[in-house]
């Protein structure tokens, strides 16, 4: 058995799913077997390698201040009790996260639009609005019932963010593609407020949606409260899929990426892509 974590802090605690794997039963790795594999932190507590924004711009040779302007769109959602991410995609009050950020294990939305927000950083200065809770459409209302590929959200916000520029849609995911993670949220850091950002690849098409949404492995660094996190192009500008958890045989431990360790993202595809469409078209016909 695999152990599914959907990462969304509610006061302070995991929320997570204990979910059999439709594949075959995970076997322990045999640590003779590792060899000279690259350690992969996919699952972490402890040292990891996301970068604060500063740090990523000085190692990547990149302006500081267009970085920050270019992933403005990243914020925190809390709702309720719970805490994930979310990032502004093709409008400026339309957000994109994964469906468990929104809704709790009964299939209830976790708060109206009094008790959910959406946080982001426009030039260095903190905006939060709230979310139009009647506005959510979702791959499920059951994400921790239902098959992950179907754990997507997208909801309008009451009012635009001005200033940040969201982030658009990539053309569809591919396997081994190189990719950005961009997510604020993670509890290990700054409470949660500050962004982490980490170039990686996407991997392996582990099942595919009904509504044309993909699930794929990968191999960036996440924790808890980053679920609903940007999977950006290596250029960083475009949405490819949203971050929802990860699958490890031994999620307390820093071990090589494999079929037994890894965090995975349903793409923005299908259904979910044309429900970010309508919202974003709406808001502009609205304006």
């Amino acid at each position: 058995m695999f152990r599914i974590i959907h990462a969304a802090l509610a006061s302070g605690i995991c929320l997570f799913a204990c979910i059999e794997s439709k594949a075959e039963p995970a076997r322990p790795l045999a640590l003779g077997s590792l060899g000279a594999l690259p350690l992969v932190p996919v699952v972490v507590f402890g040292d990891h390698p996301r970068l604060t924004v500063e740090q990523f711009a000085n190692e990547n040779h990149l302006d500081l201040v267009d970085v920050k302007r270019r992933h403005a769109a990243s914020g925190v959602i809390h709702c309720g009790n719970a805490r994930g991410a979310g990032q502004l995609t093709l409008a400026d009050n339309v957000i994109t996260t994964a469906a468990h950020v929104l809704f709790d294990e009964q299939g209830q939305l976790r708060g109206d639009s009094a008790h959910c927000f959406f946080t982001s950083t426009v030039a260095d200065q903190e905006i939060t609005t709230a979310i139009d809770v009647a506005s959510v459409v979702s791959g499920n209302s059951e994400p921790y019932a239902k098959p992950a590929v179907h754990d997507w959200a997208v909801a309008r916000l009451l009012r635009p963010v001005k200033g940040a520029v969201p982030y658009s849609l990539g053309a569809p995911a591919q396997t081994a593609q190189d990719i950005e993670f961009v997510a604020r949220g993670h509890s290990d850091w700054g409470a949660g407020s500050a962004m982490s950002m980490e170039n990686c690849r996407l991997h392996d098409v582990l099942s595919k949606g009904s509504e044309g949404t993909r699930e794929f492995s990968f191999d960036c660094d996440a924790g808890v409260g980053a679920s609903g996190g940007a999977v950006l192009n290596s250029n960083g500008g475009r949405l490819l899929a949203v971050f929802v958890g990860y699958r490890s045989i031994a999620p307390d431990q820093t071990m090589p990426f494999s079929t037994q360790h890894y965090n995975f993202a349903v793409t923005v595809d299908g259904a979910f892509r044309r429900a970010v469409e309508a919202a974003a078209g709406f808001s502009t016909a609205a304006r």
